[in-house]
């Protein structure tokens, strides 16, 4: 199939490019690499690179032609492959199937008319989109329906808010913050606060109680906020059927278009011992009243790590077992070496990896966990922590296309069902809540307005709100290097930062990776205080496509922890001042 040629959008502020002269012409080979044209914008000069190898079949704007950024202006293919040039025109189709000519990249006022079209009543058990599950990306969904004025049902088998406000993220970040008390305590006599007794105790019904409050403020925010924006509440398990009917209980609703946002669950493994009453998931230990004097993580990833923590804090004795040869493999390597050395230094907690586990044996009120390499760990509790799968409860009466167990979807969230959408943890894509979000209020857009939104996850930033924290967006640096060989790093440490000083803490760094070409941004890295508060810097920096050079003439307020990001920026460039001269 034939690849686009577009026109590159070089900074944020480029709208339009000029095209000086093709390089290359109709019919010639190219090769990936190969220079195909050179063109102007309101910054430069620059050559465009071919980004893939075969025949340039056709040139769309030639020389001395100004092209609106993002716009095609040649096709490469395999020699014979017939292309058409791009319509000036597409069909957007509206919520009731009625369809209008609007621009191939419409615009507010296009998809605004879609949105006018008048359209066939709807029923009284009818919606115009009935969204399944209330996580992040279902009530996203639901409030963005409303917000454009279509007749929103959703439907919740327990509590709104999903995996994230029950049993991930809002509970876990509630107990971290008990972690990073108990770190203040310990150096709070070092910065002159001399406490009336050093004794304290950790008081778990409460601990339970307060997470618990936090969570009850969070969903019921959430609630009112569906009822708020008219959205219809339907309570119970949707078992959701091929004519988009969906059934609750006795209760039968139809969506002129459905929303799958059913979220994911704890994943499991099938070794002996594993359904031990010692064996706990995430969802169990949230509500664990007693403080195990030994626990064994089984995972060393985001949950695993973060859990592990909150209860070597509590002065609990943690072992991390993992598969991959260090935690958080997913992150830049040299970040999660760094955080592993200091969970082990500052926080106790022990690593095993580069192991698996084989056979859990309880005896008594401990666990003996036995790993393929020999090694055995005892423990009072173990926390299986080994990721989350899809939650597809509810959808077997349909016949969607899956890849490994995930609902597949195109960019616009749909499924192989027209009219079915599914955003977030259900399709895999990118399991986290932010994402979640995107993916749902895109879904409720194209589900009233036609397929006219793609989901751009690119830049999603990660993050583990460990102590220090840690957190990422885009390309971790071996991923970089082998997508394009030669790379850029910049680097700034926390340890000469003024803030992070004075707030005891100095450890860690940022990276920041770019290609030495156009210096566009690849990565940002961070390991370190207030981290996944910084990457969202980084992540709307890349999203605009700012360049190195665009970034460095910012300037940051000082003193705060993201004159890092900065510092790590002029890195890149050789440039930054509290960084000593790198060696030639």
């Amino acid at each position: 199939m034939a690849v686009e040629v577009i026109m590159p959008k070089l900074g944020v502020d480029m709208q339009e490019g000029e095209i000086l002269e093709w390089k290359k012409q109709e019919g010639d080979v190219v090769n990936e690499g190969d220079i195909l044209l050179e063109i102007m914008s309101d910054k430069t000069n620059m050559e465009l690179e071919a980004e893939d190898s075969g025949v340039l079949l056709k040139i769309v704007h030639q020389a001395g032609e100004t092209v609106p950024v993002t716009e095609v202006i040649a096709y490469i293919g395999a020699e014979g492959e017939s292309v058409e040039a791009p319509s000036a025109t597409a069909t957007i189709t509206a919520a009731d199937g009625q369809s209008v000519t609007a621009p191939a990249q419409p615009s507010k006022e296009a998809v605004a008319e879609v949105a006018a079209q008048p359209k066939e009543a709807l029923g009284a058990d009818e919606y115009d989109i009935v969204v399944v599950g209330g996580g992040p990306a279902g009530y996203y969904a639901a409030i963005r329906g409303a917000q454009l004025g279509g007749k929103i049902a959703i439907v919740e088998k327990s509590e709104f808010g999903g995996t994230c406000l029950n049993k991930g993220c809002i509970p876990t970040k509630t107990y971290l913050k008990n972690a990073e008390i108990l770190d203040g305590l310990k150096i709070a006599a070092g910065r002159g606060i001399n406490l009336a007794s050093t004794n304290y105790s950790i008081d778990m019904d409460k601990t339970v109680a307060f997470k618990d409050g936090v969570v009850k403020t969070l969903t019921g925010g959430v609630r009112g906020l569906l009822k708020a924006n008219k959205v219809e509440i339907f309570n119970g398990l949707g078992q959701v059927n091929p004519d988009k009917t969906v059934v609750i209980g006795d209760k039968v609703i139809k969506g002129r278009h459905i929303i799958l946002a059913t979220g994911s669950k704890v994943s499991r493994i099938n070794i002996p011992g594993i359904d031990s009453p010692l064996v706990l998931t995430s969802d169990d230990i949230l509500d664990l009243k007693e403080i195990p004097s030994s626990l064994a993580v089984i995972g060393g990833g985001v949950v695993g790590v973060e859990l592990g923590l909150v209860y070597a804090a509590y002065g609990t004795e943690v072992t991390v077992i993992e598969m991959a040869d260090r935690i958080i493999p997913a992150m830049d390597k040299e970040v999660s070496l760094e955080l592993q050395r200091i969970l082990a230094k500052k926080h106790g907690m022990k690593f095993l990896t580069s192991t698996s586990l084989s056979e859990i044996v309880e005896h008594g009120n401990q666990l003996t966990l036995k790993l393929a390499d020999g090694t055995e760990v005892v423990a009072d509790k173990a926390l299986l922590s080994i990721g989350r799968v899809p939650q597809l409860k509810g959808l077997e009466n349909l016949d969607l296309e899956l890849e490994r167990g995930r609902i597949k979807v195109d960019a616009y969230q749909e499924t192989s069902i027209k009219g079915i959408y599914a955003p977030g943890d259900v399709n895999g894509t990118k399991m986290l809540a932010h994402a979640a979000y995107r993916m749902g209020e895109i879904a409720a857009e194209n589900a009233l307005r036609g397929n006219t939104r793609k989901a751009h996850l690119d830049f999603t930033p990660a993050a583990v709100y460990t102590h220090p924290e840690v957190a990422m967006v885009g390309l971790t640096e071996d991923q970089a290097r082998e997508q394009y060989g030669e790379i850029l790093v910049g680097k700034n440490s926390f340890a000469g930062n003024g803030r992070a000083i004075a707030s005891n803490e100095a450890e860690g760094f940022v990276k920041v990776i770019s290609e030495p070409k156009y210096h566009e941004i690849l990565g940002v890295h961070i390991i370190g205080p207030a981290a996944a508060e910084i990457i969202n810097e980084a992540a709307t920096i890349m999203e605009m496509e700012l360049t190195i050079d665009e970034v460095a003439q910012s300037i940051h307020g000082h003193p705060t922890f993201s004159e890092v990001l900065y510092e790590a920026v002029m890195d890149v460039l050789g440039e930054a001042i509290h960084n000593p001269p790198k060696r030639k």
